[in-house]
């Protein structure tokens, strides 16, 4: 049985350092969370080979390395145990938004994480890309339901990844390279990754440039919603990563480590949360 639901605002008083009392507006603890996502939030090949790993998910995830955003709220308040709620699917599209937003509909979601859209442009052929207004379309769709299905919901969106960066971390290791040309992983990035050719470093800067759009038309369907959404400025996409943060199963996905800094780079740029300790 999902609980009620939390009241949507809370007033904080916490002191500064003058000794004044300073009033901050704080969300009480959702008692229902939901992960929305493609692979990255269902934590696959975190924990094994070619599996979903939901425990060691940055957003919705128990397990204690990771340090999530489930762990990090339950941390506050002990209402939300239990209700770490994952419907990331591997592979998903923006084109699957929609309906992971109706089952955090259905599930009373309190609080929705959303990182979405590697897959809209790891495709076989540029071509095939979503094109930038079909993207923010579906993400204006997806977010709309969520204000008119549930008001009192807060809900986070996390900028995609920097693909180009990814090939620039592993395109010297050869166990990186097999990988990525035997499974043909994001084969518009990735695809014959020592090659300099211009042809194949101005594939590379566009396919950046089309990352660069989503991440920029999430953010704004997000601000649209004013204080119920937040974003995180680009702080996954910026973040220097390096070859520890990836799994070795793909060298495409991060592992415990990697999920672990998506929770802190996201984290920091969420809401002010109440601490009910």
């Amino acid at each position: 049985m999902i609980p009620r639901l939390a009241p949507l605002f809370a007033a904080a008083v916490i002191l500064s350092a003058s000794g004044t009392a300073d009033a901050v507006t704080a969300q009480p603890v959702p008692q229902v969370m939901a992960a929305l996502g493609d692979s990255v939030s269902a934590g696959f090949n975190a924990c094994g080979f070619y599996v979903s790993c939901t425990s060691r998910s940055w957003a919705a995830g128990d397990n204690q390395r990771v340090n999530s955003h489930y762990l990090r709220l339950l941390s506050h308040d002990t209402s939300v145990k239990g209700h770490n709620l994952n419907f990331a699917v591997p592979g998903s599209t923006s084109a699957d938004l929609l309906g992971q937003v109706k089952r955090a509909v259905a599930a009373k979601a309190g609080y929705v994480t959303i990182l979405l859209g590697a897959q809209d442009a790891c495709v076989r052929a540029e071509k095939d890309m979503t094109p930038v207004d079909v993207y923010r379309r579906r993400f204006d769709q997806a977010l709309g339901t969520l204000r008119a299905e549930l008001p009192d919901v807060r809900v986070f969106v996390a900028s995609i990844p920097d693909l180009r960066r990814l090939w620039q971390v592993g395109k010297g290791n050869p166990l990186a390279r097999t990988f990525w040309t035997a499974g043909r992983i994001c084969q518009t990035m990735l695809a014959n990754p020592a090659s300099t050719k211009r042809a194949d470093v101005q594939r590379r800067a566009r396919v950046r440039q089309r990352v660069m759009d989503y991440n920029e038309e999430a953010a704004a369907s997000c601000a649209a919603l004013g204080e119920m959404c937040r974003s995180d400025g680009g702080a996954v996409f910026s973040f220097p990563f390096t070859m520890d943060h990836l799994s070795k199963w793909d060298y495409f996905h991060p592992n415990a480590l990697g999920q672990q800094m998506l929770a802190e780079q996201t984290f920091a740029h969420g809401f002010e949360w109440l601490d009910m300790r």
